[in-house]
């Protein structure tokens, strides 16, 4: 199969959909990957080594998109890129549809096949490919809220850590996934007071014995977010519902009753934001301020650190990559793990909770393939 990888073009955006690494694996299993010059810039990998790692390179955007049968991405199509897609042909990268109305519109138009990492699942029900940039996420987000933090940044003017007879900040981590775990486990690391708040039991239970009580929990109710939030220096958004628009945990009406100078960190915003003020920024001008509330709601967290996030996105995507590669739609078919990354096929939404969010009609992949 010709593999396409177009160079990102969203603000501050380094990562890259295929390393040179990836590359060679490709390239080994007999496919064409066609790399658009430049597209390794952010992570220090010139065009002269994805030659040698066996790419052809691309002058532009536009020849891969028209010479590729699959174009493996890191964000979400952007409006010039998704005008170029076409049907039959495969699109392999986030999507984050379910807040964003514009771009499913311009998918279904396109006909194209396109499976999302977010909703890719594996054996034990979890989102393998979602997991390393909610790592990365997670950590980073405790280092925007310590920067959000300081006075200068319109913060409070709290270190995270305090000093021996100082208290230090407290931080409530909404969401114990893996978003909400890295984030505590940093923010204790540094020596804050940190809260993870859940509505799983078993799964507030396993943060008690993983953090040996370092870190305090508690169950998710109205009262005990409120209770959290009101007395925090930094509260971590990190709640997801798969492929769904995440909900609104913390409204406008409750930052009157929130510290001044405190930090909002939103880390769901791709998925449309878990705080009722949240609105997507760049690492350009990453905070806002409402209400004497600092919110910092950068869409691609990761991008800051694209060596990083591009070899542990790769690590997951690989394998699956190769058997899109290797079988076309046909590996969706086969893999129930592909299928449900499969979010829009031939002018069609196939995943339920995407389409509930937008409003759309359903069509599940195999009533697709009858029409």
């Amino acid at each position: 199969m010709r593999v396409g990888v177009p160079k990102e073009i969203k603000v501050h955006e380094y990562r890259v959909g295929l390393t040179p690494g990836a590359v060679r694996e490709y390239a080994a299993a007999g496919h064409e990957v066609l790399v658009e010059t430049g597209a390794g810039e952010g992570i220090g990998a010139p065009d002269e080594i994805y030659r040698k790692a066996g790419a052809a390179i691309a002058g532009n955007a536009r020849e891969v998109f028209a010479n590729s049968e699959m174009i493996v991405k890191v964000k979400e199509p952007q409006q010039s890129e998704w005008t170029q897609l076409r049907e039959n042909q495969i699109l392999f990268t986030y999507l984050h549809l379910a807040p964003d109305p514009a771009q499913t519109k311009g998918l279904l138009a396109s006909g194209c096949t396109a499976i999302a990492y977010e909703t890719v699942t594996d054996a034990d029900g979890h989102l393998p490919l979602l997991a390393p940039m909610s790592e990365v996420a997670g950590r980073l987000a405790i280092e925007a809220a310590g920067a959000a933090l300081k006075r200068s940044a319109g913060g409070r003017g709290v270190l995270l850590g305090g000093v021996p007879g100082v208290q230090p900040a407290r931080v409530v981590v909404l969401g114990g996934g893996v978003v909400g775990t890295q984030a505590a486990r940093m923010a204790a690391g540094l020596g804050a007071e940190v809260t993870v708040i859940d509505r799983s039991i078993p799964r507030l239970r396993e943060l008690d014995d993983m953090f040996l009580g370092r870190v305090r929990t508690r169950f998710s109710t109205i009262e005990s977010v409120e209770d959290e939030v009101f007395s925090a220096d930094v509260v971590i958004g990190a709640v997801l519902v798969p492929g769904a628009s995440a909900p609104k945990l913390i409204t406008r009406a409750m930052l009157k009753s929130m510290r001044p100078g405190a930090v909002l960190v939103d880390v769901a915003i791709d998925q449309g934001g878990c705080f009722e003020t949240s609105r997507p920024t760049t690492h350009a001008e990453p905070t806002y301020e409402v209400d004497g509330v600092v919110h910092y709601c950068v869409a691609n967290m990761p991008g800051a650190v694209p060596v990083t996030s591009s070899q542990a996105l790769n690590n997951a995507t690989l394998p699956f990559g190769l058997m899109l590669a290797g079988k076309g739609f046909a590996a969706v078919l086969e893999n129930p793990h592909l299928r449900n990354g499969l979010n829009v096929y031939r002018g069609r939404i196939t995943n339920k909770a995407v389409a509930e969010s937008l409003g759309l009609p359903f069509s599940p992949v195999e009533s697709s393939l009858a029409a």
